[in-house]
């Protein structure tokens, strides 16, 4: 009898030892088959034209980045990153995990990837875990909306707000410390008084003095975007900015060319297609230049890439002196080549393909950015900003119209012979091709649903054709009355405050249609690249 148990269990031991294996295995497909829809692109450009000093300023800055990286993973990522790099031994899981900041799918609604995770907490990890919508908004504390604040508990147990210069103090004089030191060998007076400004910010925890002198730079070189900026991280209130660092070096031909729209913002507001009312503020001018990106640190990194910048993210700043847009150019030329004309040889029709173009591409790009500093800033009624009265809304709402917004400033530049490199079609074909690219990240995002409000609306209003070939035909009319309908609504949305009308748009037309999830399975099938990461650092630039 001991034989036959000592037999039994040698085959249960051998039984899950394959099942084991096997288990591997499947872990190890399903990784390898995710990482195929991400392509490595060597984020790099010629530096030779720069000074010595400013190669020894970027090398300094990649260092400072690094410490935005570290911060933002305590931010995105509720346990301890060390632990979880350390039990990953698949290479295709650990670069995913790299390019996701953690075990959840952030282009598939953060959906855990690896076992023994539960859903992404909404507030990621700048609120208690413990905490609910109800005992924070019932908390009675003027900091707790802040940008840059961290919610933690007290000893007994009450919610306390921590300015992140108090709660990540050591990473931010770490980090204010070299960015001081690049500061000493800038030459260019505007980038030097930024660096000190911004150094000083991250130990104050008052960004809106470094914003200005940002905005202010007119002659750099290079830029340095850093620091807590975005609030798409905190999906429970959209209250908390999240670190994050670009590193970037100004292409100066193409940054001449946009210099003339800047100048033109407000006459362009003046021109929307809305009442008085919805366009009553004027923008401030700001500019537009276009970079090379180097490097990428912290939130701009996680999952899909950033290819523009509209920047100060401050209603006060626009309003007084305006934004900054940056359009990364070698970021941007990636994904056009890479997934954007694969897709629309796939989705287009082919009588069409011929208006799928670069220069529309990146028309489409800059004037989104753009259309983030137009509108208006606060309600119609004076009662509080437009963020404000659109709470967790604010940032879909804010996409989708600097979505069609963007659009609209294309169409009207070209009717001005402002822009002359083509044609209007050339725009709305590939805006229509650049929506199935995006929608590829899935419909969870601020982007992803404001993606949706926009292909749905063209839908409903006969905007573009589905061909019996399974692909999309623009037409020219309706579209071109679509862009103009739509910027009214969403101008009137945002100058009404109206968070129920919001609320039902996005509900009702910020989800993808079963047509187009089927379509862009059929991408997928194809294996093509969803998205891009970046192979980046000082020895890619030559540093």
């Amino acid at each position: 009898m001991k034989k036959f148990k000592l037999l039994a269990i040698v085959i249960l031991a051998i039984g899950f030892g394959l099942y084991s294996c096997a288990e591997k295995e499947s872990f190890e497909e399903k990784m390898k088959s995710k990482m195929k829809k991400f392509t490595e692109v060597e984020l790099t450009t010629d530096l030779s034209w720069l000074s010595e000093n400013e190669k020894e300023i970027i090398r300094i800055l990649i260092d400072a980045a690094n410490i935005m990286e570290e911060i933002y993973w305590m931010q995105s990522y509720t346990g301890d990153k060390d632990e979880l790099i350390a039990g990953i031994t698949n290479e295709d899981a650990l670069k995913y995990v790299k390019i996701n900041y953690g075990p959840w799918e952030r282009l598939q609604g953060n959906e855990p990837f690896i076992d023994g995770y539960g859903p992404k907490p909404l507030g990621a990890n700048y609120y208690p875990l413990d905490m609910t919508k109800e005992e924070f908004e019932a908390w009675d504390n003027p900091e707790k909306t802040s940008l840059y604040t961290l919610i933690r508990r007290d000893d007994q147990g009450k919610l306390i707000a921590l300015p992140y210069s108090v709660a990540y103090s050591e990473k931010h004089i770490e980090a204010a410390h070299l960015i001081r030191r690049a500061a000493e060998l800038a030459d260019d007076a505007g980038l030097k008084k930024y660096l000190n400004m911004r150094a000083e910010a991250l130990l104050s925890n008052d960004y809106m003095p470094s914003d200005y002198a940002w905005i202010e730079m007119k002659t750099n070189n290079i830029d340095f975007v850093v620091g807590p900026i975005e609030n798409y991280e905190d999906r429970l209130f959209g209250y908390k900015a999240a670190h994050q660092a670009f590193i970037l070096v100004k292409d100066l031909e193409w940054s001449a060319k946009l210099d003339k729209y800047s100048k033109m913002l407000p006459m362009l507001q003046s021109g929307m297609p809305v009442d008085p009312e919805y366009k009553a503020e004027v923008p401030g001018v700001g500019d537009m230049n276009v970079y090379y990106a180097l490097y990428y640190a912290g939130d701009c990194n996680a999952g899909s890439k950033t290819i523009a910048i509209n920047l100060p993210n401050a209603e006060e700043i626009h309003n007084s002196v305006g934004s900054r847009k940056l359009q990364l150019k070698n970021s941007m030329k990636a994904k056009f080549d890479k997934i954007l004309v694969p897709i629309s040889d796939m989705l287009i029709c082919e009588s069409q393909r011929k208006h799928i173009k670069f220069d529309a591409f990146f028309e489409n790009t800059t004037f989104h950015e753009v259309a983030h500093g137009m509108g208006i800033k606060k309600t119609i009624d004076g009662t509080s900003t437009v963020r404000e009265a659109l709470k967790d809304h604010y940032s879909v709402i804010e996409e989708a119209k600097a979505d069609i917004l963007g659009l609209y400033l294309v169409t009207v530049l070209y009717e001005m012979g402002e822009i002359t490199t083509g044609e209007v079609m050339d725009n709305y074909v590939t805006f229509l091709a650049g929506i199935f690219r995006s929608s590829r990240f899935g419909a969870a995002s601020a982007h992803g649903k404001a993606n949706m409000i926009r292909f749905n609306h063209f839908a409903k209003v006969g905007a573009f054709t589905k061909q019996e070939d399974g692909t999309y035909k623009v037409n020219f009319d309706e579209m071109k009355k679509a862009v103009y309908d739509a910027v009214e609504q969403v101008l009137q949305i945002q100058g009404d405050g109206n968070y129920e009308f919001a609320s039902e748009l996005i509900e009702k037309e910020g989800v993808m249609p079963d047509y187009l999830r089927d379509d862009l399975q059929r991408v997928n099938d194809t294996g093509l690249t969803i998205d891009i990461y970046f192979k980046q650092g000082k020895e890619v630039l030559g540093l």
